[in-house]
């Protein structure tokens, strides 16, 4: 009768155990991470007998957890993926509405600008049009600098999450440790009991850092794992667990390094961090931010440039040549503005690099690296720091200052000490937006006339005319020297008479007295003359004794003795020449080598930022459709389903009550044998 009795209590006792497991997967269903458990019954040894081998019940080996280490790690995988797109794609968008938008972008502002131009030269002599002008000015400054304000913010937006993130990492790299001590010295370890909620525990944080960054999991001794960076550098060994921290960059203070705590020793990991949420605020920052800041940058300085430019060869209402319109883009201030040394450098550091913008048209956006090398500092390397590739490279000259030419800007080794190792970071276009400003104070120092004009002799016996001129420049492009025509305020010294010696030659003299005009100095020989084309008089290369920094042409067919007068255009309120000029630069290509207008290079900047967005929501989208399969995968392994735990618990709650059954036959057996006895 014991015997039967034993064999209904590890039925009771076994099935008990059933029913503890699976209530519990049951309360566990929702629990994040839980994998679901079962119980492993097993027949225990057998009574032997001359009737052969008589069963004595059942007994539980195992409470096995049910989970597929290969599934787990793709979960990893496919969340590392899922938020590293996730994060990207909700930041792109945030910039994609900033640039894109009515209220916040740049193109209404621009046309709006340059219509104020075109409604002035209907009437230049006006002062409320002049108004207007310095008011749609002003907007194209507030907007400029507003967008880059955005910029800013939304780069210490970034920042600021990605310390908060790297917070988090550092919390769950300390749970992995202290759980892997936990595990290892978990009691029945070594006889292959597993314990399994450590085990989910660990699971589920080895997910949550996955979403942070993406990692790998290596299996170690006594059921510990070790995790690792995607180069192999070892974030939990064990129950050792390194730090991960940021701090401002030593090459860009703006930006944030990330450094690897292990043992006492710290190292640079920022290149390693990718994946998850900490990788898709990376990409964000080095493939969308940057380059928009310095898309942005280039857009202001062209813009600034090229107006600076034609309203500086301009005149405004009082007479005279007209000055800056925006901020002068090659000021002491701004050209070191666009060159940071790295905070590492060597002593003395006092190394004076600056960036001087040669030509708008050709100028680049992007950012470059100037590295000192050899063993006395005696040669650079300029690196794209985009591409990593050298771009130009030799000896810094001696003694300096010495120019590092690229297209559109030069880089200047002004003086200093340099030494090996020592770097520098070059952005040749990242504070245009920032630094941009209106100079032009009043509405009467809008430069919308042109400084010359040319009238025909009044004896002149042939049909020749002369055009009203083109300014080229006021100063020598070459040398930056202001050119003598200009010299004098109000006046162009000297004017100039255009004197026909015959019908297929002229002569060009000073004409200061018009009734006795001389030769110049230094004196121009005798030109050319062609009928039937436009002849243009002087020369456009800067290098030529003949260049005025303007130009007249001659068409029809002058005779022997007809002169042409040139000189300085007093009293011309009423010209607008030059602001048909400024306006005009609305759809001038002046930009990309003359390939692009700032509303199309703006227009570029929006249409890349969109095609970035729009890609990434399609990998969110594929992001998104691999984990769900996955955790689908799991789910159909470890998960708990309900309906199934319902019939379990049912089956197993039947197997008890037959247990006890067996137990209550053989204490009615033993109560029947008694009786036999009284």
């Amino acid at each position: 009768m014991a015997g039967l009795i034993n064999i209904g209590l590890t039925g009771v006792l076994s099935h008990q155990s059933a029913l503890n497991t699976t209530g519990n997967n049951i309360t566990n269903a929702n629990t994040p991470g839980y994998s679901r458990q079962e119980v492993v019954f097993e027949t225990q040894p057998g009574r032997q007998t001359g009737a052969g081998t008589i069963g004595s019940g059942v007994t539980i080996t195992d409470i096995r957890r049910l989970a597929n280490e290969f599934i787990t790690e793709q979960v990893r995988t496919d969340s590392s993926l899922f938020n590293e797109q996730d994060t990207l794609q909700r930041e792109l968008t945030r910039l994609d509405n900033l640039l894109g938008g009515e209220r916040t972008g740049l193109n209404d502002a621009l046309n709006n600008f340059f219509a104020s131009i075109q409604s002035a030269a209907e009437d230049p002599a006006a002062l409320p049009q002049r108004q207007l002008v310095l008011s749609e000015a002003q907007g194209v400054v507030n907007r400029f600098q507003s967008l880059y304000s955005e910029f800013v913010q939304q780069r210490q937006s970034v920042n600021a999450q990605i310390e908060a993130n790297t917070s988090d990492v550092n919390a769950l790299l300390s749970s992995i440790a202290e759980l892997n001590l936990a595990i290892s010295e978990s009691p029945g370890l070594a006889q292959g009991q597993e314990p399994n909620d450590l085990l989910d525990k660990r699971d589920e944080k080895l997910r949550e850092l996955s979403e942070l960054m993406k990692v790998r999991v290596v299996p170690s001794e006594g059921g510990q794992v070790n995790v690792l960076m995607s180069n192999g550098q070892a974030l939990v060994v064990g129950g050792e667990a390194s730090r991960l921290s940021t701090q401002r960059s030593d090459e860009d203070p703006t930006a944030l390094q990330f450094n690897l705590e292990t043992g006492g020793r710290i190292r640079d990991v920022t290149e390693q961090v990718v994946g998850g949420k900490l990788g898709g605020l990376r990409s964000f920052l080095s493939d969308a931010l940057d380059p928009a800041f310095d898309e942005l940058g280039r857009i202001a300085i062209a813009l600034s440039d090229q107006i600076n430019h034609q309203h500086q060869i301009g005149m405004d209402l009082e007479g005279d040549l007209g000055g800056l319109f925006f901020t002068d883009i090659n000021s002491v201030s701004a050209q070191l503005g666009r060159v940071t040394a790295n905070a590492g450098n060597q002593q003395p550091k006092d190394g004076v690099v600056a960036v001087e913008i040669t030509d708008s048209s050709a100028l680049i956006g992007g950012s470059f690296r100037l590295q000192i090398t050899g063993n006395t500092g005696q040669n650079y390397e300029l690196v794209d720091r985009a591409s990593g590739e050298i771009v130009r490279q030799g000896p810094v000259p001696s003694p300096l200052p010495a120019e590092i030419t690229m297209p559109g800007f030069n880089v200047r080794i002004e003086s200093g000490t340099f030494n090996e190792g020592d770097s520098f970071l070059i952005r040749p276009t990242r504070s245009g937006a920032t630094n941009i400003e209106l100079q032009v104070e009043r509405e009467e120092d809008i430069a919308l006339a042109s400084p010359i004009k040319a009238e025909a002799g009044d004896g002149n016996a042939g049909d020749g005319e002369i055009s009203q001129g083109i300014m080229l420049d006021v100063r020598n492009p070459l040398t930056n020297v202001p050119l003598p025509a200009f010299n004098t305020r109000g006046e162009l010294s000297p004017p100039l008479m255009v004197r026909f010696i015959s019908d297929t030659q002229y002569e060009i003299l000073d004409a200061t007295d018009p009734t006795n005009p001389q030769p110049l100095t230094p004196p121009v020989s005798g030109q050319s003359f062609q009928a039937g084309i436009s002849n243009k008089l002087f020369s456009e290369d800067p290098r030529d004794d003949n260049y005025r920094g303007f130009q007249f042409t001659v068409n029809g067919n002058p005779q022997a003795n007809d002169v042409f007068l040139i000189n300085y255009n007093a009293d011309g309120i009423s010209d607008n020449r030059n602001a048909q000029f400024l306006s005009g630069l609305a759809t001038a290509n002046t930009m990309n080598g003359g390939n692009q207008s700032f509303t199309e290079a703006y227009g570029g900047l929006v249409e890349q930022v969109g095609v970035s967005t729009r890609q990434s929501q399609l990998d969110l989208d594929a992001g998104a459709a691999l984990l769900e399969q996955s955790t689908n995968q799991r789910e159909s392994m470890s998960g708990v389903n309900l309906d199934e735990e319902a019939g379990r618990l049912i089956q197993y709650q039947a197997a008890y009550n037959a247990s006890a059954q067996v137990m209550s036959v053989a204490q009615d057996l033993f109560d029947t044998l008694l009786s036999t006895f009284r």
